[in-house]
C-alpha cells in the first residue's frame, strides 16, 4: 500500500499490510509522520533483531510503537521487543491464541465484565470493564489467576489482528489504539487490597508486552476523593498521557457520548445499544463483519484458512479447547516508574 501512503518507507520483506497505515496522528513518529532519522531507528532496530535471531514481527508498524514507548532510544525499544518474545515463547502465545476456550467466561463475567463491543467516533475499539462487583475469592471458585491472565494475552492478541486492522479498513485510516471505559461504580477502597496483585500483574502484561494500545480512557463513576488522587499522580506522567486520561464521576454521559456513538454504547452507560444475548458477550463490531475483516495472520499458520475468510466466533465462548495444563502466561515484571509514566494502560478482555 505504498501509493496510500508514499511518506512511510515500507519494507518488502516485512510490510506487507492489507490495510491503510497511515496514522491520523500526525505527531512526529507516528506511521507516515516519521523523521528522516526515526526511519533510520527502524532499520537499526530491524538490523539489530535479525541480527539476534529474530524473524517475525519485525515490520515497521510494530517497530514504530516499540520505538515510541521508549522514546526512539534503539537499545532500550530493543531490551523491550527480545524480553516480550521471551515472554511469547515461554507461554506458547501463538498456539495459545489459535486454542484456548475460555469456557468459563459467562461465569467470570457475573463478577468482572470485559469486552470489546463496536467502535468510538474516530473508528477505534471500545473495551469495556466493570469493576464493581470483581470478588476474587468468589471468581477463584470458577477459574484461576493464571487463566484470566491468559485470556487477557489473548484478547491483546485479537486487537492487534483481527479487530484493528478491520477498524482501520473500514475508517480509510490506520488505527492503532482502542478507546476504553472503566467503570468504577461500586468500587471502595475495601476492594484495593483484594485485586491488587491481580491488577498488578494484568498492567505488567500491558506495558511491556503491547505497547501504544491506549488511545483514550475513561474512568467513570469515579469514587469520591478520587479525583484528589488523580490532581497529584498526573504530575508524575507525560502531558501525552495525561491528555488521553478523562476521570468523570457519575454525570459522566454526556462527555462519553460525545466521544462513542450512542448506538454503539450499551444502554446500561445511557446508549441505545441492547445487542440480543447481551452487549458484553457480542463482540459486535467491524471485526465481525466480512466487509472489513480478514483471517488473521496467526490462524492462517495453523488452519490454512483461506483469504478473507472469517474465523472470529461472536459465541459467548471462544472456539477451540486445551487443557487446563497448556502453557499460560507467566507473571510479567511490574512495570518501572519509568513504565508507568511512559503510557497507563487498563488491563483489556482479551475475550
Amino acid at each position: 500500500m505504498a501509493s496510500e501512503n508514499p511518506s512511510m518507507n515500507l519494507d518488502p520483506k516485512y510490510d506487507h499490510y492489507d490495510y491503510p497505515t497511515t496514522s491520523p496522528n500526525k505527531q512526529s513518529g507516528h506511521p507516515g509522520h516519521t523523521t528522516p532519522e526515526q526511519d533510520a531507528q527502524v532499520y537499526q532496530l530491524r538490523m539489530k533483531l535479525e541480527a539476534d535471531g529474530y524473524s517475525e514481527r519485525l515490520d515497521t508498524l510494530t517497530l514504530l510503537r516499540f520505538l515510541r514507548a521508549r522514546k526512539f532510544d534503539v537499545a532500550l525499544s530493543e531490551k523491550m521487543f527480545v524480553d516480550c518474545e521471551k515472554w511469547r515463547k515461554e507461554t506458547d502465545l501463538d498456539n495459545l491464541t489459535r486454542n484456548f476456550d475460555y469456557h468459563e467466561k459467562p461465569q467470570v463475567f457475573e463478577y468482572y465484565p470485559q469486552y470489546y463491543h463496536k467502535t468510538d467516533k474516530d473508528g477505534r475499539p471500545v473495551y469495556i470493564e466493570q469493576l464493581g462487583n470483581i470478588d476474587l475469592a468468589a471468581m477463584y471458585k470458577i477459574t484461576t489467576s493464571e487463566r484470566m491472565l491468559a485470556n487477557l494475552a489473548v484478547e491483546y492478541e485479537k486487537v492487534g489482528d483481527p479487530r484493528l486492522p478491520a477498524c482501520s479498513r473500514k475508517a480509510g485510516q490506520l488505527l492503532e489504539t482502542c478507546c476504553t471505559i472503566m467503570d468504577l461504580k461500586g468500587v471502595g477502597i475495601s476492594k484495593v487490597s483484594s485485586v491488587y496483585s491481580y491488577v498488578k500483574q494484568a498492567s505488567a502484561i500491558s506495558q511491556n508486552y503491547y505497547p501504544e494500545r491506549l488511545g483514550r480512557l475513561y474512568l467513570i463513576n469515579a469514587p469520591w476523593g478520587f479525583s484528589g488522587v488523580w490532581s497529584i499522580v498526573k504530575g508524575w506522567l507525560d502531558p501525552v498521557t495525561v491528555q488521553k486520561i478523562h476521570i468523570l464521576g457519575s454525570g459522566y454521559q454526556k462527555e462519553l457520548l460525545e466521544q462513542v456513538p450512542a448506538e454503539n454504547l450499551p444502554t446500561i452507560f445511557g446508549g441505545t445499544c441492547d445487542c440480543p444475548g447481551g452487549c458484553a458477550f457480542s463482540d459486535e463490531g467491524p471485526w465481525t463483519d466480512p466487509q472489513w475483516t480478514r483471517t488473521p495472520k496467526w490462524a492462517k499458520k495453523d488452519e490454512g484458512q483461506a483469504e478473507g475468510e472469517t474465523i472470529i466466533n461472536t459465541e459467548n465462548v471462544n472456539p477451540g479447547t486445551i487443557p487446563d495444563s497448556a502453557a499460560k502466561p507467566a507473571a510479567a515484571p511490574a512495570p518501572t516508574a519509568e513504565d508507568v509514566a511512559d503510557e497507563i494502560k487498563p488491563a483489556p478482555a482479551p475475550q
